[in-house]
């Protein structure tokens, strides 16, 4: 089995160490700053922390005031609030006058499980991705997420950094090297390509693993900056392996395979398929039990792929 370790934890210990570095860092929370580890810096830095309590909106609107004073502003809270519960503010305090403000938000997608679908963040990527200037990523696990963190940090502008609740499978090892609007092919294959994010890419490996079996060759890439997208890569897997699925832990419109089947349908048209959660909100329950609902599995993906090699032909 896979070494598993907490995004959230790689997030809150990639704060304290920036916070070390540069002093203009602030952290703003919403009464929420055990679950999503900025703590940690509130522990080390508490006059560079600022608990909101619980009002999201007003965050957004503190977090957008100190950055237009000149600070390099980190917000976080449950992906489910950042995004719908402040999409306003977010929109015209952040977005509109492009202030470098990052919105690190954990509890994505549905792997927030038994909290229900009032807390289950499915829409969020196409939300965020909708707001001009902004750049969007889903790290795959904790060694990428503190990479794009460091990357965040370095970078002005507006950044919506999606993180999981539960620990994830490493699949990026210590020479990974995380570039912003770069996608990483994580494994060759000439058959069919998946393109994921976040905890679907752990996922595309092991149906990888499964497909080589049956003299299938699957190309895995870990798309991690959904915005800006790697369009080349998109471009080129279509060209060579002349089939694309698409995997993602969110709603089947206006995220990644959205925004892939937009390069595809231009420059290079293919088949393509999309794993996704349907057009319905999921419902509580543990969450493998919640992706296995939605056909979100490796096993999912082999049959995708098996269905998507056959239309080639």
């Amino acid at each position: 089995m896979a070494e598993e370790m907490s995004i959230r934890n790689a997030y809150g210990n990639a704060l304290v160490e920036l916070g070390r570095e540069n002093e203009n860092i602030v952290v703003l929370d919403a009464d929420l700053s055990r679950s999503t580890m900025t703590h940690l810096f509130a522990k080390e830095f508490p006059d560079r922390f600022f608990d909101c309590g619980v009002a999201e909106q007003n965050m957004m609107g503190i977090a957008a005031g100190l950055a237009a004073c000149g600070k390099t502003v980190f917000a976080s809270t449950f992906a489910v609030f950042a995004t719908t519960r402040c999409y306003d503010q977010v929109r015209v305090s952040i977005a509109q006058s492009h202030q470098n403000v990052k919105i690190v938000a954990t509890h994505g997608g549905i792997t927030v499980g038994e909290d229900g679908c009032s807390h289950h963040a499915i829409e969020d990527l196409a939300l965020m991705c909708a707001l001009p200037g902004f750049t969007v990523i889903v790290p795959a696990d904790a060694i990428e997420a503190d990479q794009v963190i460091r990357a965040a940090a370095a970078t002005h502008g507006p950044f919506y950094i999606r993180l999981a609740r539960p620990k994830m499978p490493i699949v990026c090892r210590d020479h990974y090297n995380f570039v912003m609007g770069k996608s990483v092919t994580m494994r060759g294959g000439g058959d069919a390509t998946v393109i994921a994010i976040g905890i679907m890419v752990e996922r595309a490996l092991q149906a990888a693993d499964t497909l080589a079996r049956e003299g299938i060759e699957l190309r895995v890439i870990n798309m991690s900056t959904l915005k800006p997208l790697d369009e080349k890569t998109i471009v080129k897997a279509a060209e060579e392996t002349g089939a694309i699925l698409t995997a993602e832990e969110h709603l089947q419109h206006g995220g990644l395979g959205s925004r892939v089947a937009l390069v595809v349908a231009k420059q290079h048209p293919v088949p393509m398929s999309f794993m996704t959660i349907k057009d319905v909100f999921s419902s509580s329950g543990k969450g493998e039990e919640l992706l296995e609902k939605h056909g979100l599995t490796a096993t999912g993906v082999v049959e995708e792929v098996r269905s998507l090699v056959g239309r080639k032909s």
